[in-house]
């Protein structure tokens, strides 16, 4: 006697794909946060997650390079050592420097819907030049929003000072950063699918 059985999927793969595709770009991320090292002129360090920030958006969307950060976030808050200096922890997320980890999943949101748009993913490829910009350009400002704020409340500094002292040293690097981005998107060794 046979029996007939049918393949129950729990997740489709899409899912599936994309939930790996987030975990690659939570794990770049981590990997990224190890570039570390302190400017002269801030206690902030320098780090190269924000790079993380806007490939995940640009690569995987708003809802998955937003899932993305959010996966690298709680990594770091249950003890992953993929904060800057490969620090981890609560204390990470509400020191001096939480506000830029908070914001983590809302920039890559944001640069994934400047990219993106509200529909379908598009190949990056294909987006001009200053729509990707513009997209890491209000990226960056939702960081340096979110970064200020944490600074200048946990400092118990005013929001000049943490202006001055969390973002505008950074301005030149998160350029650099969103070059970078852009010559990635423009290689021809990365294909989107």
């Amino acid at each position: 006697m046979s029996t007939a059985t049918e393949d129950v999927d729990l997740v489709g793969e899409e899912i599936a794909a994309n939930v790996a595709r987030a975990a690659l770009f939570a794990a770049l991320t981590g990997v990224f946060a190890y570039v570390s090292f302190q400017l002269p002129v801030t206690s902030v360090p320098f780090t190269l997650q924000v790079l993380g920030v806007f490939l995940a958006g640009v690569f995987l969307g708003p809802v998955w390079g937003a899932a993305s950060m959010v996966i690298y976030v709680v990594a770091g808050a249950v003890g992953a050592p993929v904060f800057a200096y490969g620090s981890a922890g609560l204390g990470s997320l509400f020191g001096q420097w939480g506000g830029y980890l908070w914001s983590y999943p809302f920039a890559a949101a944001v640069v994934g819907a400047g990219v993106h748009g509200a529909g379908d993913l598009v190949d990056p490829g294909s987006v001009s030049i200053g729509r990707l910009v513009g997209s890491m350009t209000v990226g960056t400002l939702v960081i340096y929003a979110f970064g200020t704020l944490g600074y200048a409340v946990v400092g118990d500094v005013t929001l000049v000072t943490a202006v001055l002292a969390a973002a505008v040293p950074f301005v030149p690097a998160e350029a650099i950063k969103a070059a970078a981005t852009v010559a990635i998107v423009r290689s021809d060794a990365v294909v989107a699918r």
